[in-house]
């Protein structure tokens, strides 16, 4: 166990499972994203997860601990401070005597063990653990207990009293109180323990006899946590605060946006509130900027890759990703952004907000307080000499009509649509008044999607489908077939889903769909040609992943609304 004061990076390179130069990488990547550098190394693929594990248990004589199936006792748990447990990514195990076992992704990390030593005042004996199964840990003996404190200590206490909706109250009396230790408090866990589930949006929702609190996981609310009717004021004050927004205007609805520092990186929240019954409700958008993920890891089918591809290597046109609200069509421009050589051409942006910053491309946010729209900023950028394009989206004829000159004056335009697939994106811009000609030969293509939960693969089992459900989807029925679904465990939360994949619809154009565009065809129709001529629907992609065993039958409906 002499070994341990090494750095776990030296250590590496002295056991030839990597080179100097990938570890001068790697602590480069881990400064930028604020992550463990055993992750970072993961990451930059210059490591498999298990291959560390396996080094760091094998040389180091430290035992391997898997914690999906394993319970600590509650009582072990109160040993390390939820803040610490946090910071240093351990869970404590099982304690004996004055020695505290804990499970570790980085065992050689002294720092750690010796601020757990004096937290504890015991000896640290450290186990190994892949680092997503102690993050999973920590959400679920540490996750609700920080909020629930925080509701408990408050209790009935709140000097504003009353049903939480009084018109009267000071906008000194209710700062003061959305100022104070345990409000405070209150909301800082709300924020954390949802960036640490993983979740997009928080819903803090006034009811008729209390507050209730919903997080967007994986595309779906669920509740968390039920506060007093007495804290709601003084509740959506604290947020509104952090936001800048005007705490004493409870009638009108407002917007704002303000950023935290979590586990070493910048996490933004979009605050939107809204007057109702009860009092405001209050959303929190979150926007976490971790590392952008590649074009491989979106969910694209090979072949769908393959072509993606080819658009983006296309010297000009437009390029259009369609799907509803959160169908994750940003995280495909930026995954596709990075595709392209940021070195030898100028690539500009034009966002609502700029969710996350990439390097070496100019990106710009549209603010229509000041004039600068969509339309106006695109006619902006133009003049800077662009190679590509991003535009957040076509929210109108003005910013379509120069997005389209832009494509056909030599630049590749990427940018959104509103649209259930990808042939209604042609038609929608026809019913935006642009000309059909202008349509057909400035598309080159669309790419239609949605986010469908995965299966949890910590509880994930196989089961044959009934005759009557294979028929249903349209497969051939004397077929062979094996689904999986989740049986529900601690670390899906009884879901049986885990994280999300996408599924694509690829249209490109060619000669047939751009007559059909000329003459005003119904999307029905462009659907059809674009199937002809390779096109897997929404549907097709959907079951294509449940086949996999990726995800479920239901979860394919549930996006796509089919019957």
């Amino acid at each position: 166990m002499g070994k341990k004061n090494v750095l776990l990076g030296d250590f590496l390179v002295e056991q030839g499972l990597i080179t100097e130069e990938q570890l001068k990488k790697a602590l480069k990547h881990q400064q930028k994203a604020g992550k463990l550098l055993g992750r970072s190394l993961i990451d930059l693929g210059f490591i498999g997860e298990e291959e560390l594990i396996k080094a760091l248990s094998e040389q180091l004589g430290v035992q391997y601990v898997s914690l999906r199936n394993y319970q600590v006792d509650p009582k072990v748990i109160k040993l390390v401070p939820e803040e610490l447990a946090r910071t240093y990514q351990v869970v404590p195990l099982f304690a004996i005597e004055n020695d505290l076992t804990v499970a570790m992704a980085n065992p050689l990390d002294v720092l750690a063990i010796d601020a757990l030593s004096r937290a504890t005042g015991m000896k640290i004996l450290p186990v190994v653990c892949s680092e997503e199964e102690i993050r999973e840990a920590i959400e679920h003996y540490y996750g609700s207990s920080s909020v629930a404190e925080a509701i408990q200590s408050l209790g009935q206490t709140s000097e504003l009293g009353g049903n939480g909706h009084d018109e009267q109250l000071s906008e000194q009396a209710l700062r003061r109180e959305a100022e104070e230790g345990p409000i405070v408090k209150l909301v800082n866990s709300i924020l954390e323990q949802a960036v640490h589930e993983g979740a997009s949006d928080i819903h803090i929702e006034p009811m008729e006899d209390r507050v209730r609190v919903r997080y967007r996981v994986d595309g779906v609310l669920h509740q968390v946590h039920s506060a007093p009717k007495t804290v709601q004021l003084a509740l959506v004050s604290r947020v509104k605060i952090l936001a800048d927004l005007n705490i004493a205007e409870r009638r009108l609805p407002q917007d704002g946006r303000f950023r935290l520092l979590m586990d070493g990186r910048r996490v933004d929240f979009r605050v939107s509130t809204l007057p109702s019954t009860h009092g405001e409700k209050v959303v929190l958008r979150i926007l976490d900027r971790k590392e952008n993920v590649s074009l491989e890891q979106l969910g694209l089918e090979p072949d769908e890759l393959e072509k993606v591809r080819g658009l983006l290597g296309k010297a000009h046109g437009i390029v259009l990703v369609t799907g509803p609200t959160g169908s994750g069509k940003t995280t495909t421009l930026y995954s596709a952004l990075q595709e392209l050589d940021r070195e030898a051409l100028n690539i500009v942006t034009l966002e609502d907000p700029v969710e996350y910053e990439l390097e070496g491309i100019t990106q710009s946010q549209v603010n229509p307080k000041i004039g600068l729209t969509f339309a106006n900023g695109l006619r902006s950028i133009l003049r800077q000499d662009p190679d590509v394009v991003l535009v957040g989206e076509i929210r109108d004829r003005e910013t379509a009509e120069i997005a389209i000159h832009a494509a056909l004056t030599g630049h590749l335009v990427l940018s959104t649509l509103h649209t259930n697939d990808s042939a209604g994106a042609m038609t929608r811009l026809i019913d935006m008044g642009i000309e059909p000609y202008l349509v057909s030969s400035s598309v080159v293509g669309i790419i239609a999607q949605r986010l469908v939960r995965k299966v949890c693969s910590n509880c994930s089992e196989p089961f044959r489908p009934s005759k009557t459900l294979v028929t249903s989807l349209g497969l051939p029925p004397d077929g062979d077939y094996t689904f999986h679904r989740g049986k529900g465990c601690n670390v899906c939360k009884q879901t049986g889903y885990k994280g999300r994949i996408g599924i694509y619809e690829v249209l490109l154009t060619n000669d047939q769909i751009r007559e059909l565009v000329l003459q005003k065809a119904p999307a029905t129709a462009i659907q059809a040609a674009a199937k002809e001529n390779g096109m897997r629907t929404l549907r097709e992609a959907g079951l294509r992943k449940v086949l996999q065993g990726l995800t479920t039958v239901e979860e394919v409906l549930r996006v796509t609304q089919i019957d």
